[in-house]
């Protein structure tokens, strides 16, 4: 087995990120062999002991991977932060161990939210330089022009940069209200709503159906299920970079 970087192997095991992991490395929390280990030293964990806070890392790490509905009103926090009450989309999932959350969502939007302990795919899907879509379906204020959602497509401006295109499709019309589909490859904090206020229509219910070639299909808010070996595959196939 090669040597890698130990922000990847503690990654790889689930423990945290690897900006995190650099972090521990710092903090000297991480040891290879016994000696306290420095940034960009590189280990083999069939030949080499890797312990973080006293942890051993495993060669051999079993990844489970989680397709979760978030309900309205629970936080994609994996911690509780001061008195907060609500609940975590953590919580939800019975799984011991860290697991990451890709594709966090406001308290206030709901949809699919894929949480999982294989922390080298996480950062890809997390990453935004591998562009991954994301399909949202948002019912909107009022009925916006066909010229209002062209300017929506080609991007606006947002704390003084230009977002990237969305693809927009009308689903539904009422006399006040629009049901919209958005593909994005972009994800800023609360973009959407930010953008649909901007132009005029503001946000009433967003959910998000599909990231990359998962879809949220028939779970109800607050069920998950596991992915199946042709979805991980498909998946991690998807996750490598567009070149």
């Amino acid at each position: 087995m090669p040597e890698e970087r130990l922000q990847k192997l503690i990654s790889q095991a689930g423990i945290t990120s690897r900006r995190a992991s650099e972090e521990l490395i710092k903090q000297g929390r991480v040891l290879v062999n016994g000696k306290t280990a420095k940034v960009g030293d590189k280990a083999d964990l069939e030949r080499d002991t890797v312990t973080v806070d006293g942890q051993k890392l495993k060669a051999d790490v079993e990844y489970v991977y989680y397709l979760l509905n978030k309900p309205y009103n629970v936080l994609s926090s994996n911690k509780r932060i001061g008195n907060e009450k609500r609940k975590l989309v953590r919580e939800l999932v019975p799984h011991q161990g860290h697991l990451f959350t890709v594709g966090r969502l406001d308290a206030d939007s709901e949809g699919l939210i894929l949480l999982t302990n294989d922390g080298e795919l996480a950062n890809h899907l997390m990453h935004p330089r591998y562009e991954h879509t994301k399909t949202y379906q948002v019912l909107v204020d009022g009925n916006p022009t066909e010229e209002t959602l062209n300017i929506w497509r080609k991007g606006v401006t947002l704390d003084e940069k230009k977002a990237a295109p969305v693809k927009i499709k009308v689903l539904s019309k009422e006399p006040n209200e629009t049901l919209l589909e958005l593909v994005m490859r972009e994800g800023r904090k609360r973009q959407i709503r930010r953008t649909a206020l901007m132009l005029g229509h503001g946000v009433k219910r967003l959910v998000r159906v599909k990231i990359d070639m998962l879809e949220i299909g028939h779970l109800q808010p607050g069920q998950w299920r596991k992915l199946t070996p042709i979805e991980v595959r498909l998946l991690k196939q998807h996750a490598k970079p567009r070149k």
